[in-house]
């Protein structure tokens, strides 16, 4: 869903910007506003615990612990340790893509394979064009919160008109021995 702000922002006043960055739904001061005040109160509180109830020989032990983990943070290159994060972040990811069931190629196989002009020859690969996006449905609602809201229940399905009421059926029967998502 795309929601557009630029009427919000040819009005924007002195904190206008700042309240059009919170209102902002894909912002990234939201997704990131919860740990700067997780941080921001954690460094608040070692500042005070240092400067108020420490004595001096413990502000000096604090003051070479802090130096000594200064000195050390380089004997492993941090972006060298990044480096192996993203790329098995993206090597994850670019498998998760390669192996997703595209209903395009199985549906280009069914055209080829079920030729025909007929009534029986189009319903056929109408049908499996159905059951292979409902099967795609099927499976990212257990991964995806966008798909799951647009089809929370077996009800939602039927109303879009993936899945017939005997079709539900036969899904409810099936014992899989473990959660259905």
């Amino acid at each position: 869903m795309t929601i557009s702000y630029q009427f919000n922002v040819h009005t924007a006043t002195l904190g206008g910007f700042a309240r059009l960055l919170f209102r902002w739904s894909g912002s990234v001061y939201k997704l990131v506003f919860k740990e700067t005040v997780i941080f921001g109160l954690l460094y608040a509180t070692v500042s005070i615990i240092y400067r108020v109830a420490l004595d001096e020989p413990q502000r000096r032990t604090f003051e070479s612990v802090a130096r000594h983990i200064g000195d050390n943070k380089n004997l492993i290159p941090l972006t060298f340790v990044l480096g192996f994060y993203v790329q098995f972040v993206v090597g994850r990811w670019w498998d998760q893509y390669n192996h997703y069931p595209w209903p395009d190629r199985i549906l280009a196989l069914v055209i080829l394979y079920i030729n025909g002009t007929d009534e029986r020859s189009r319903l056929i690969r109408r049908t499996l064009a159905r059951w292979t996006c409902l099967s795609t449905i099927l499976l990212t609602r257990g991964v995806s919160v966008v798909a799951k809201k647009r089809f929370p229940t077996l009800q939602h399905l039927i109303d879009a008109g993936l899945m017939t009421k005997e079709e539900v059926d036969l899904y409810e029967d099936v014992n899989v021995g473990g959660q259905i998502y």
